[in-house]
């Protein structure tokens, strides 16, 4: 069932619903994750933890790729037990709970209690709300797309004021009152759910019929319930220390849990799910910009770890007397964003004639990327040197950074759908979330390696990351040019 008509330009009113929720969720998301690598590093004496920086940094890792990873069981407890709108709205909650968690947190232990109970949350709210929009237009078409654009708009529009709020409540009253924001941020959209969840009708409100009957779905919950035990149990033995397991090492056990992972699902999808040769060789490509994706993303989530350092350490923040809040700077890639959409809508339709392919995107996000740590590059030099650094060089990485994630990050997810037979799309969207996941732990370990007790090593390291990303643009070039002169070889 569709929401009613009504809202804003011949939008359900319900988008408004769903808009408004999402874009304080983002609020709530960007906003604590500004805060989070600073917090951890901070002294003790100061309302930190004091932690080394490649302990925070694997911290912010496992958090983030938590997250994306996440996403896969909360579309499927929303799809098979408790539908979207239930998944949205104790998704919300349970953020709120999380950042309550974070801003009240006096251990190390109780922070990641906090944290956890985010991702779970997130898990929850991310996919289905995205879904919920979607459900909203039943007939599809372009009032579609349109409807998605206007929630993309809340998207960023939350998380541009994010850390423009807790970052600057951060430096004024405390670490604690920042995360308190994101508490209230994410409190205020579940809020705004709860008073307007009436306009979405029969939208989400109920999972699909079981496929296996009462049954089954009495059997699925048994199964949610014994494996979250299972994983709360694991959780509080970590916590508390009796493992013996490290932060490090448990990120190093994550690394190679989803890499397995992906390689299984890519095993199974190439090997022993009947495909045709042509519906193969469209698979070995989704494999190439899984791939591709995952150094992307070890480049980008720098944001929050070592360009936000370098941000708080070795930038220049004084304006007319106003110190710049660290966090305001991860506020960039949203303006940007918002800014730069629809010009790279223009671009890709100007390119289409030209047969610009998905992998040639990729290979152009790449390069935007390597080509944003040559600038952290010219930025360290200066700081080697002696001086600080001007806040223009973190201006332009963060652009650079845009521009290839908005040649990256819409066109894999459209890819991911239509590279493989549709019967598989579901999988394939599994398989580039876990793409995501690996890519921010891959970042977090680039993050921990940046000594900063010497400064003169800050500009081969961040080069290190510079050709990282462009030997994987020309990886990626030569395996499209073999899956091409493949696919020619086969139809001649």
């Amino acid at each position: 069932m569709s929401a009613p008509d009504g809202g804003f330009a011949g939008h359900p009113r319900a988008l408004s619903t769903l808009f408004f929720a999402e874009l304080w969720e983002r609020f709530s998301y960007y906003g604590m994750r500004a805060l989070l690598v600073l917090f951890l590093v901070q002294a003790v004496a100061s309302g930190g933890f004091g932690l080394d920086d490649r302990t925070a940094a694997a911290i912010y890792g496992l958090y983030t790729a938590g997250v994306y990873i996440a996403s896969l069981p909360g579309g499927w407890i929303a799809d098979r037990l408790i539908g979207a709108q239930r998944a949205v709205l104790w998704g919300g909650i349970g953020i709120a709970l999380g950042h309550l968690v974070l801003a009240l947190s006096d251990s190390l232990a109780m922070f990641c209690t906090g944290l956890a109970i985010i991702v779970v949350g997130t898990g929850l709210l991310k996919p289905n709300i995205a879904a919920l929009v979607g459900a909203i237009y039943p007939e599809g078409g372009a009032r579609r797309d349109a409807g998605f654009t206007v929630f993309y708009m809340g998207i960023n529009l939350g998380a541009m004021i994010g850390p423009l709020v807790t970052g600057w409540l951060a430096q004024q009253y405390g670490w604690h009152i920042g995360f308190m924001a994101a508490a209230l941020g994410m409190l205020l959209g579940v809020a705004w759910f709860v008073a307007t969840r009436a306009r979405l009708a029969g939208a989400g409100a109920e999972p699909a019929a079981h496929p296996y009957g009462s049954a089954g779905l009495r059997a699925d919950k048994q199964r949610v319930w014994i494996i979250g035990a299972v994983l709360l149990a694991l959780a509080a033995l970590f916590a508390s220390g009796i493992t013996g397991l490290s932060v490090l090492q448990l990120r190093g056990i994550t690394v190679w849990v989803i890499l397995a992972l992906m390689l299984a699902g890519f095993a199974q999808l190439l090997l022993r799910s009947g495909l045709t040769a042509d519906e193969r060789r469209r698979g070995l490509m989704l494999l190439a910009l899984c791939a591709a994706s995952s150094v992307f993303w070890s480049g980008f989530e720098q944001a929050g770890s070592s360009l936000t350092l370098f941000a708080e350490r070795h930038t220049g923040r004084e304006l007319a007397g106003f110190t710049i809040p660290t966090s305001w700077f991860q506020s960039l890639n949203s303006i940007f964003i918002i800014g730069f959409a629809p010009l790279f809508s223009a671009l890709w339709m100007t390119l289409g004639k030209r047969d610009l392919s998905s992998g040639g995107k990729f290979v152009m996000a790449l390069l935007f990327m390597a080509a944003s740590f040559v600038v952290m590059a010219l930025a360290s030099r200066i700081v080697a040197n002696g001086g600080l650094a001007g806040p223009g060089w973190l201006i332009a990485t963060y652009l650079l950074h845009t521009w290839g994630e908005l040649a990256l990050s819409p066109v894999g997810m459209s890819a991911a759908t239509q590279l493989v037979p549709a019967r598989f799309a579901g999988q394939a969207m599994g398989l580039w979330y876990a793409s995501l996941a690996m890519g921010n732990l891959v970042a977090s370990l680039f993050a921990g390696e940046f000594d900063t007790s010497n400064l003169a090593a800050m500009p081969g390291q961040y080069l290190h990351i510079t050709t990282v990303q462009g030997a994987a643009a020309v990886a990626l070039l030569i395996v499209l040019w073999l899956l091409q002169r493949r696919s020619s070889t086969a139809s001649s």
